[in-house]
């Protein structure tokens, strides 16, 4: 799934070749797909791109009023919202298909079936999911705040890093309820943008289990998460900066030290990178970093490490 570094990548991407193009044609392959009805998707035909916005694992592109081509984001009327969810992604073309062309072929196996096709003045884009589970979602509205997983999103520790509160705003979500620090991290209402694999990155360097109880967090153990937080965040950041987009899963797996890593050496201490796996997701730690050396039950309901 993309996280916050890919999602801010995309961002750029999508800034760089799509702010100022009109959308002269919109497809939806999987009806599923559009989560909204009003207004209807073909209103964003005639609008210029005029801003692309991130929230949390989410973007938004702002479209300006019909006609107009040097809108500022700030006059956007609309907004084409939508969310990669585990297995979609963006696919930029610069030669689009001819807009009466069959539209919602697949793109190649990597790629994954056509879920929107967008097409601009100057080239497009495909948002693809792969799978048989489709979860990828895209709203056309007037105000992203208006998409209720949107408007429910929790601080954004890039942001929150960059103000000085990081520290603060992770100390307050972590002791809303006592839950599992990995569950906490993930939960979107909390902390917007971090997903399952930059969470076992963090907790990794931060030396802690993920398992730990939120609510037995020290003021030291918030600080030292927080420092975490901020270093594997940024780290992603730096390592999808100026990358196209069909580069930034590869960048993104190179850049793990245990998220996608089971069996391989830990590259701090030279442990076996070991994997918990659940119904649907698995989680990869080093024992000797985060667990005092202690191999966690690879089931869900094994005893918690605290």
């Amino acid at each position: 799934m993309p996280e916050l570094p890919e999602v801010e990548a995309l961002g750029a991407f999508l800034r760089e070749r799509a702010v100022g193009h009109v959308v002269v044609a919109t497809h939806v392959a999987q009806i599923g797909a559009l989560k909204t009805y009003a207004p209807p998707l073909e209103d964003a035909v005639g609008r210029a791109v005029v801003g692309v916005a991130r929230y949390g694992k989410w973007l938004a592109l702002g479209l300006g009023p019909r006609g107009e081509l040097d809108a500022r984001p700030e006059g956007a009327q609309l907004y084409l919202v939508f969310h990669l969810s585990k297995a979609g992604w963006l696919r930029w073309r610069e030669d689009m298909p001819p807009s009466a062309s069959p539209k919602g072929r697949p793109m190649g196996r990597s790629a994954g079936p056509v879920a929107l096709r967008v097409w601009l003045d100057d080239g497009g884009f495909d948002l693809t999911e792969a799978g048989t589970r489709k979860r990828l979602a895209v709203h056309l509205v007037a105000d992203p705040a208006e998409v209720p997983l949107v408007a429910s999103l929790g601080f954004d520790p890039i942001r929150a890093a960059a103000d000085g509160e990081l520290t603060d705003l992770l100390g307050a979500a972590l002791r809303t309820r006592n839950q599992q620090v990995k569950g906490a991290l993930r939960d979107q209402h909390l902390v917007a943008g971090i997903g399952n694999a930059y969470s076992d990155e963090i907790l990794h360097a931060a030396r802690m289990s993920p398992f730990a109880l939120t609510r037995s967090f020290t003021d030291d153990d918030v600080a030292r998460l927080a420092d975490a937080v901020t270093s594997v965040l940024a780290a992603g950041l730096a390592q999808a900066s100026g990358r196209p987009a069909a580069e930034l899963k590869d960048a993104k797996r190179r850049g793990m030290a245990v998220h996608g890593r089971t069996g391989q050496a830990c590259p701090v201490c030279g442990d076996v990178v070991r994997e918990v796996s659940f119904a649907d997701s698995s989680l990869q730690y080093c024992a000797t970093c985060q667990t005092g050396g202690t191999p966690l039950a690879d089931r869900r309901m094994s005893r918690l490490l605290k």
